[in-house]
């Protein structure tokens, strides 16, 4: 698909950065300096976004409830990385309400995971893709953008997955964007951005290992 140009809300401060492409190299780019695409689905507008304060899931903070920790125990869920990315994308814009995940953002993210810059983690039962979350690695930040679940803690065991390979692989940052009250009992929490954007490039000089 031919990348377009984005049109871009008002975020002070990024000047020139107003024009970004939603290209792969673009997201790229974007994510570097803070900001995040999002599809309109009331205008069929790509607009960027870097919200103060930002959300970030501390590596050394996750909350992980006795009742997860057993459902992991008994390993209801089986867990895996990158084998199904279009599904995991597919299965968080399955929205009644509607999603910001349109099909051109299923290929241009597409892209950077066949580039090995974004990566989905999978919770499947009896051989069926159930929940995961997806995101783009870049250094030593990890910047989740959704996940789903059609069964119950689905969706928290990839996340628990998630931190577990961040905090393996050399990881200083769990970008998970805006605060909900579901990320918020994961362990979420909101900083400045200027704190983001100090944390965010320190990450970036760093080198994490999703493999």
């Amino acid at each position: 698909m031919t990348p377009t140009r984005a049109e871009s809300k008002s975020i002070p401060g990024v000047g020139a950065l107003v024009n970004l492409t939603f290209s792969p190299q673009g997201i790229i780019t974007a994510y570097s300096v803070g900001l995040f695409p999002m599809y309109d689905m009331r205008s069929g507008a790509i607009h960027w976004y870097r919200p103060d304060p930002r959300t970030i899931i501390p590596l050394d903070g996750f909350h992980l409830s006795r009742s997860l920790a057993k459902t992991i125990r008994r390993g209801r869920f089986e867990l895996r990385f990158d084998t199904d990315f279009e599904g995991v994308m597919r299965g968080c814009a399955d929205r009644e309400e509607g999603t910001w995940i349109s099909e051109e953002f299923i290929e241009v993210y597409g892209q950077l995971h066949r580039a090995g810059l974004a990566h989905s983690v999978e919770t499947w039962r009896e051989g069926r893709l159930v929940g995961g979350t997806y995101g783009v690695a870049l250094g030593a930040a990890f910047m989740a953008e959704s996940m789903f679940h059609y069964e119950t803690d689905a969706s928290k065991v990839a996340l628990a997955g998630l931190v577990d390979k961040l905090n393996s692989n050399g990881y200083m940052v769990l970008d998970v964007q805006y605060l909900t009250s579901h990320l918020e009992s994961l362990g979420a929490r909101e900083i400045p951005h200027q704190v983001y954007s100090r944390v965010l490039n320190a990450a970036l000089q760093k080198r994490g290992r999703f493999e």
